[in-house]
């Protein structure tokens, strides 16, 4: 009897819905991880310094401005599978060829083709993250949108150990560009993927103009919530994931200055993550449930950003297995629970008929700092010296030293405790943007 009483519930949570879900987060992932894990690790290992990596970071900016072109995709539709099946196809075919592409040149003399090819890998993995969304969102019912975002997030986080674990312990034993296109030939199950699913549901509110397709999203969610809790939400977007993202923007290259080795690396640091993640992100849905959003944000926040010194304690360790399993384990938990909480807090303020624009854009806010500081995280970390004279590099050295640098850098301790200090802005926006005992207006 208590087996046909749990029946329902399985068939919900096991259903075809969630299994596209699954495949959507990871062709999502790979190639974000590809960019943040796979080529500054390829870069470090092949002698490229860490302010010309830091500033590789600027390639990921499709992933900030894709709300620029995502009511296109909204408003157009390409001739073949349909309006949201024939732009995935188009995107994940073009990550598959760029992807490839980047791996055919030498990081000590080609630095500056590499960096053009990874942003038209950026852009095409933002493309496919509008359209992934917008399919995900008219997909499943209201019911199913907590369980179905949660199996999405997991698998993008797993498909994380693809250039992240697996393409290092290659790299020990083949060529780069091997690997490189080993990696790229994962997003046939992407597209494996979309040649199989339907085409979900028309919508038969989509935009009639572009135009519209532009406007109304922005309209709305500032007159829905008003213009001064909508700026402080923005201003909230771009500071509470900060100083964690700052944090991890060199994370294998800081392995690797410890002494670590890429096995090493490829088998301890990325694995040691992956279920401490998984597990962060499970607790935080689930405690949510309880305490609510605003609650959430505020301790799975303050749990992200101690987090940060965990890494400060690996930097003073040195090169011990153990301690960086046990940082990388905290780090990623309690990033999943913030991350948890943090995107609960976007979809909550968004409306599901104009999500796929509204969405791009606070997630494209909340990757513009990640973006923007990381890039000059190699300059902390080493200091402002060596830039070629009139160069970019030379620009950003000379404001970090106007703003307080050391020439020779923080070093990696002291980096990671200025992650730290960043990290408070998006915790006092809290204040005002999810007061820790008020229900937020529309929450649930």
């Amino acid at each position: 009897m208590q087996a046909d009483t749990d029946r329902p519930l399985l068939r919900r949570a096991v259903n075809r819905r969630i299994v596209v879900c699954a495949f959507t987060g990871f062709t999502s992932g790979l190639p974000f991880y590809f960019l943040i894990q796979l080529i500054p690790g390829w870069l470090r290992g092949s002698g490229v310094d860490l302010k010309q990596i830091g500033l590789l970071a600027l390639v990921q900016l499709p992933y900030v401005w894709k709300f620029a072109w995502s009511p296109l995709l909204d408003r157009y539709r390409l001739p073949i599978l349909g309006r949201r099946r024939g732009w995935m196809l188009a995107t994940q075919i073009g990550l598959l060829v760029s992807m490839i592409v980047v791996g055919r040149w030498l990081p000590t003399s080609e630095l500056q083709s590499i960096m053009f090819m990874s942003v038209i890998v950026a852009f095409f993995g933002a493309t496919q993250d509008i359209v992934l969304d917008a399919y995900r969102r008219e997909l499943l019912p209201d019911n199913e949108l907590g369980l179905g975002n949660a199996v999405h997030i997991q698998a993008y986080r797993i498909a994380g150990l693809v250039p992240g674990s697996l393409a290092f312990v290659l790299a020990d034993r083949m060529p780069w560009s091997t690997v490189i296109a080993i990696v790229a030939l994962f997003m046939l199950v992407g597209i494996g993927m979309t040649l199989m699913i339907g085409e979900a549901i028309e919508r038969p509110n989509a935009p009639q103009s572009l135009r519209k397709a532009i406007a109304e999203p922005f309209r709305e969610f500032a007159q829905r919530r008003g213009w001064r809790y909508a700026l402080l939400a923005l201003l909230f977007m771009f500071f509470y994931k900060l100083g964690d993202s700052m944090a991890t923007a060199l994370a294998t290259p800081f392995y690797l200055d410890l002494g670590f080795s890429q096995t090493e690396v490829g088998l301890i640091a990325k694995n040691a993550g992956l279920w401490p993640s998984i597990v962060g992100a499970l607790v935080g849905g689930v405690a949510m449930l309880r305490l609510g959003i605003n609650r959430a944000l505020w301790i799975f926040g303050a749990a992200q950003l101690v987090s940060i010194f965990a890494f400060a304690v690996l930097a003073e360790i040195g090169r011990a297995p153990w301690a960086l399993a046990i940082a990388i384990a905290i780090e990623s938990f309690a990033m999943s629970l913030g991350t948890a909480a943090f995107v609960a807090f976007i979809a909550r303020e968004t409306t599901p008929a104009l999500a796929a624009t509204q969405f791009a854009l606070f997630t494209a806010l909340a990757a513009l700092p990640r973006t923007l500081a990381s890039a000059t995280t190699g300059f902390l970390v080493e200091g402002a010296r060596g830039a070629p004279p009139g160069s970019l590099m030379t620009a950003v050295a000379d404001a970090l030293i106007a703003l307080g640098l050391p020439p020779d850098g923080l070093g990696w301790t002291r980096f990671f405790l200025l992650c730290a200090v960043v990290a408070v802005p998006g915790m006092v926006l809290l204040i005002w943007v999810a007061p820790y005992n008020e229900r937020a207006r529309g929450s649930t």
